[in-house]
């Protein structure tokens, strides 16, 4: 079984570190609720969920979220608002300042995968053009987070350029 490193920070689940799927319920009524049976895991189609500590979380590094509600449809726990409610979570993408275009070196990968066209890069006379993120267009699918390279990049609430 190969282990890996669950979400990257996002506090908007009670300070644990860890991203809960879309629709999640505030994190005390998720743990509440949640069982740890895995329904939600197996309907990702995405498979970007992954168990911690007996719970589900997201990780960006296996691919994004296409929003399509399996994980919350599959859960009889209660743990989900329903997907036609209103928007999966709050979050932005946010370019830490590792980000290899902040250094001079031109790296697009991110922005290739950003099908809102969120993130955008601003030519720099005579130099390498730096990314910028259109907060508005972001949906926090996380498409742009493990192509990137550098691993500079974290979903947020707020997004925007650290």
């Amino acid at each position: 079984m190969k282990i890996m490193r669950a979400a990257l920070p996002v506090r908007e689940d009670g300070g644990t570190g860890r991203l809960r799927p879309p629709w999640s319920l505030d994190e005390a009524a998720f743990l509440a609720r949640c069982t740890g049976c895995g329904d939600c895991i197996d309907a990702c189609p995405e498979s970007l969920l992954v168990p911690w500590r007996r719970t589900p979380v997201v990780d960006f590094r296996r691919g994004e979220c296409t929003f399509c509600g399996d994980c919350a449809r599959a859960c009889g726990e209660g743990v989900f608002r329903a997907p036609e409610s209103g928007p999966p979570w709050s979050l932005r993408a946010v370019i830490g300042s590792h980000c290899l275009s902040l250094h001079g070196v031109e790296c697009r990968l991110c922005a290739d995968q950003c099908e809102t066209r969120a993130l955008r890069f601003r030519p720099a006379p005579g130099g390498v053009a730096r990314i910028e993120i259109d907060p508005s267009l972001c949906t926090g699918c996380g498409a742009c987070v493990a192509p990137c390279p550098e691993q500079a990049i974290e979903m947020r609430r707020n997004g925007g350029v650290t």
